[in-house]
């Protein structure tokens, strides 16, 4: 039987963009069955100290993009750094893929093309018709995803993730939780990797 792993992320997440690909290699490689988890960044950072980019101290802001610059490298990506139309409102868009999940649809070609319309190409992902588009191309269907979204059943879905992220001790995006293991941020994905091939116990708190 395939192991499970959570998957916590929000599409306005820079560092969920830049790990997708190396995390779904991972998935691929164990075969893993991923429980696509959105969530709502700033709620899940205020209820866990967090502060949300503009609040946070100049050093912490520009030791970020020398971050970004980095890890662009190191994956061998292609994207900006200050992107038009980003930051944006996530909500639409974490529900067409919860609203994916939902109909059974599997939602990584979303995903895949969602992040790289960000931040590569600077689409505006709280645009319904941009997200309609980018859900076609991935063979998915577009326009009734993008209608779901908004759905009280979606939005419960939603605030659940949410829940779960802090139960979890979850407090970003991306975080990949295995056996109840949490690996935060993209550049934990090798220990990640690590856990899987060892097959180890999960490590506890104490």
């Amino acid at each position: 039987m395939s192991q499970s792993i959570d998957y916590y992320f929000s599409l306005p997440s820079p560092w969920a963009y830049i790990g997708h690909k190396p995390f779904m290699d991972l998935v691929k490689t164990y075969h893993l069955k991923v429980n696509y988890k959105p969530v709502f960044l700033g709620e899940l950072f205020a209820e866990t100290g967090g502060l949300p980019l503009g609040k946070r101290h100049p050093v912490r802001q520009r030791y970020r993009f020398l971050e970004l610059q980095r890890w662009r490298e190191k994956r061998g990506l292609d994207f900006k750094l200050q992107p038009k139309n980003w930051p944006f409102d996530g909500r639409l868009a974490d529900g067409v893929v919860i609203a994916a999940v939902e109909a059974g649809l599997y939602p990584d070609a979303f995903l895949r093309k969602a992040y790289a319309a960000v931040w590569e190409g600077e689409q505006n992902l709280a645009d319904p018709a941009v997200l309609a588009r980018l859900a076609d191309e991935a063979g998915l269907p577009g326009q009734q995803l993008v209608a779901r979204s908004p759905a009280a059943e979606i939005s419960e879905i939603y605030e659940q993730n949410q829940k779960d992220a802090q139960a979890g001790d979850v407090f970003g995006s991306p975080a990949y939780v295995l056996n109840g293991e949490v690996f935060w941020g993209q550049d934990r994905i090798d220990l990640l990797g690590d856990a899987l091939k060892s097959g180890r116990a999960a490590f506890k708190q104490p």
